[in-house]
């Protein structure tokens, strides 16, 4: 794979991104070097993690993944200067009160969160930092309206440019990134930084998958226009798109019960668990094995290949699926598959957004 820039920084990093939010919960450590060893030897430079995972996030396994990850790369000398490192600072408090006191993200959190994050990741930089959610009150997670009443905001964006700034500037951090974004908040995020001269943001990490395409929806102009790059994450709709709950639904006896999806009410609960974005992946997966394609390799493969994805972050939980999913990349879907996606979409819309 050829690397690409992310944004108007200076990094380069391959377009499949290793996600890592299932070490420490679902995958142990010694599987999780496993999958990062093979990863690395496949060609990925991009490793994507954060403070709050594993995920579901619980508070015995608070920091898990960073944990797991440091101790990967401080038993492989040279490897750091490899790999491009990505964490994120939780936003505020989702019923996490184990990640910090108080219900808001302070200038003095995001500091206090980045110092912790480097601990774990046993680094003394982090090479993409990102904001895992807005401060402010914002759809995400599922939520697709915003309610002005619901505004709690306690730090600006610009203060928290500010914080961003002091840990580019002290060398913890080379490049910021924003996640669970919308276009209000990635462009005020650019327009303040270059009215302050404050770190501007490289990237934007959503959601983007066949059942889950709010990123359409005027997200990528944004992005487009100002030069921020897409970071696509759950491009397999949390396993709807694998074709493995096509048969008996997320709870049905044939269901894979070590999934995420299935094993996990939290996650059920959300998006990924509605009836309709099953519904529509199931369509999805039918499309695909009409066109004698693995509804894996389609799902990727069009996240893979779309214009607006800078690199798709893939989630594991075994080597055997992270072959698969590298082994989808090149995969090119020919035109009138994608316009019958398109047509898919006209009718279901986004039922995981």
């Amino acid at each position: 794979m050829q690397t690409i820039q992310l944004g108007q920084s200076d990094l380069r990093v391959t377009p499949v991104c290793l996600g890592t939010m299932t070490f420490g919960e679902q995958v142990n450590e010694a599987d999780s070097h496993a999958i990062l060893d093979r990863a690395v030897e496949r060609g990925i430079n991009f490793l994507d993690t954060a403070e709050m995972y594993s995920v579901p996030a619980r508070k015995d396994t608070f920091g898990a993944t960073e944990t797991i990850i440091g101790r990967w790369l401080a038993a492989r000398p040279g490897m750091r200067e490899k790999i491009v490192l990505a964490t994120k600072v939780a936003g505020p408090s989702r019923g996490m009160p184990w990640v910090r006191e108080g219900t808001g993200m302070t200038q003095q959190d995001i500091v206090a969160s980045c110092e912790a994050s480097l601990r774990r990741l046993q680094a003394e930089a982090i090479d993409l930092y990102q904001i895992h959610w807005p401060e402010r009150n914002a759809p995400a997670f599922g939520q697709i309206y915003y309610d002005p009443a619901q505004e709690r905001s306690k730090t600006s964006i610009y203060e928290q440019l500010e914080a961003l700034h002091r840990l580019v500037r002290q060398g913890k951090v080379r490049f910021i990134g924003l996640s669970n974004e919308t276009p209000y908040g990635v462009h005020e995020f650019v327009r303040l930084a270059e009215q302050y001269d404050l770190p501007r943001v490289a990237t934007v990490q959503n959601p983007y998958c066949l059942v889950s395409r709010g990123v359409d929806n005027g997200l990528d102009e944004t992005m487009h226009r100002l030069g921020v790059s897409l970071l696509a994450y759950s491009p397999l709709g949390f396993g709807l798109l694998t074709g493995k709950y096509d048969e008996s639904g997320i709870d049905g006896p044939q269901a894979p019960r070590t999934a995420r999806i299935a094993k996990y009410e939290s996650v059920r609960a959300q998006r990924w668990g509605r009836p309709d974005a099953l519904a529509a992946a199931r369509r999805y997966n039918a499309l695909a094995r009409a066109h004698g394609l693995a509804p894996t390799r389609m799902a990727l493969a069009w996240c893979y290949a779309n214009w607006r994805v800078a690199s798709t972050i893939i989630g594991v939980t075994s080597v055997a699926q992270l072959e698969e999913d590298l082994d989808a990349w090149g995969t090119k879907l020919p035109p009138e598959l994608l316009a019958e996606i398109d047509r898919i979409r006209w009718e279901q819309r986004d039922p995981a957004a």
